[in-house]
């Protein structure tokens, strides 16, 4: 399938959508403070496209009650929030691409580890929320990244097949559940090298969206 044959585009949002990378950094950085525990800077890429109940357990290295787990997650997200008060952007180009494909009828939708609460909220500032026909959160699914869920719930919001979807992602297990939905990816290297979503199936990828057109 070209870019042309696709009739549907699926985001994910930290990385891909809005430039989050640094307080996502700086919101683990304040839980593993709270914690008492040290870890090497790039730990927390570990949470990159999981939902935080599932990524604080990887973080702190050991296996945690699900109450735990999601007490730590809910402390993260408030972190989280505080940092985000100070103000998100788009990832380059993007705003411009999404009007593109929205001006020429190409279904788009978002699906996304971030709770829906986030995606209202840092979407909706941004003026992008009700510019997709389906937006799908970790509230929604029941497995995270890389269980496929997400995307295959994200076509379904579309009335698409797998195969008619195309997916931008920044994560590697994002990429794996693209790609085990049957989507076709490309990688935006917000948080791992080219070289490295390609590795994990994306058949290409890119530094942001300036100058990026459709059919891609």
């Amino acid at each position: 399938m070209t870019g042309a044959e696709a009739r549907g585009v699926i985001f994910d949002m930290d990385g891909v959508l809005i430039d989050s990378g640094a307080h996502h950094r700086a919101a683990w950085a304040a839980l593993l403070e709270d914690e008492g525990v040290t870890c090497e800077d790039s730990a927390w890429r570990l949470t990159i496209g999981r939902p935080a109940e599932e990524a604080v357990a990887l973080l702190l290295g050991r296996t945690l009650p699900p109450e735990e787990a999601r007490r730590l997650a809910e402390r993260k997200r408030e972190h989280y929030a505080r940092f985000a008060g100070r103000g998100v952007q788009t990832i380059a180009g993007v705003s411009a691409f999404v009007s593109e494909l929205q001006r020429l009828g190409v279904k788009r939708a978002v699906a996304t580890s971030a709770t829906r609460r986030d995606v209202d909220r840092l979407l909706g500032e941004l003026g992008l929320l009700t510019r997709f026909d389906a937006v799908v959160s970790a509230d929604d699914v029941r497995w995270g990244k890389p269980n496929p869920e997400v995307y295959l719930r994200a076509a379904q919001g579309l009335e698409l097949r797998p195969s008619e979807c195309l997916v931008f992602e920044d994560a590697l297990v994002g990429v794996h559940a693209a790609r085990n939905a049957g989507m076709r990816v490309i990688g935006v290297t917000t948080a791992h090298t080219g070289r490295e979503l390609i590795q994990a199936g994306a058949e290409r990828a890119i530094a942001n969206f300036e100058g990026f057109a459709w059919p891609v």
